[in-house]
């Protein structure tokens, strides 16, 4: 029996974004087991163990030094999540979380949760890489990163073959921190229990990306989120690559703009 969990995020940012066609499978980060990933159990609601990390990652002015990646679409900060009914940022608890893509996952029926934490020279390079492309101006060189990407997963009471892999790549260089989200292929909202079409994955309260800081004032909701529209998420941006939304989160930063021309095909 599903448990509701009330818990509050914050974050920030303002981004005026198109939808836009293009292939963004190149922009997922590697993952698997081959590449060193543990995966989260099987199981509805569920989460990995905390994850104590070897460099801080600030996040709006605090440090953290653990985490967790949970099932339902989240990594979380301080406290694990289970709640699946997605609320809008901001919330009124105080743990923060960043959410990729937080919706009623099920890998019972589907799908395997998996992460990593690393200071693999050749991730922490293409990471480096990336974040400089996006914002020259930040000096900024990683040294720790977590990638976590949830592969196929299904939605809880599916009764279809719908599917969604999305990811989420932190990386910091000790004081300054990024957070990275990945979408692949994206083809379900909601599970039954928010309302959802058990034969579609539509319908009900759909899926909600973004951050909170649990601060009441740094947060964002990117664009679609909690309505139909967030089913297109892999076709908008803030970086001009569709498929990608990145964010400066260790203070207070405003997103990179994207004008419409910019986005559209």
């Amino acid at each position: 029996m599903k448990t509701l969990c009330a818990f509050i995020l914050l974050a920030v940012g303002s981004v005026l974004t198109s939808p836009v066609e293009n292939s963004k499978a190149s922009l997922m980060y590697p993952y698997g087991t081959e590449w060193g990933d543990s995966k989260n159990p099987k199981s509805d609601d569920g989460t990995s163990p905390a994850i104590s990390i070897p460099v801080p990652f600030t996040f709006y002015g605090k440090e953290y030094d653990s985490l967790y990646v949970n099932n339902n679409g989240v990594v979380s900060f301080g406290v694990n999540v289970s709640q699946y009914t997605p609320d809008p940022f901001p919330l009124d608890g105080g743990s923060p979380f960043v959410a990729p893509y937080w919706g009623d996952v099920d890998n019972r029926r589907g799908g395997d949760i998996l992460w990593r934490q690393s200071q693999d020279a050749v991730l922490l390079s293409r990471c480096t890489e990336d974040i400089n492309r996006y914002f020259p101006e930040v000096p900024f060189v990683a040294t720790w990163a977590l990638v976590a990407t949830w592969d196929r997963v299904a939605y809880f009471g599916s009764a279809s073959k719908k599917v969604n892999t999305f990811q989420a790549v932190l990386a910091t260089d000790g004081k300054i921190s990024f957070i990275m989200l990945n979408y692949d292929d994206i083809q379900w909202t909601t599970g039954i229990a928010s309302g959802g079409n058990a034969k579609t994955g539509l319908g009900g309260t759909p899926a909600q990306a973004g951050f909170d800081s649990g601060d009441k004032i740094n947060y964002y909701n990117i664009p679609g989120s909690r309505t139909p529209e967030i089913i297109n998420i892999g076709k908008t941006t803030n970086v001009k690559e569709p498929g990608r939304w990145v964010f400066q989160v260790d203070e207070f930063v405003i997103g990179v703009t994207t004008e419409k021309s910019d986005c559209l095909m």
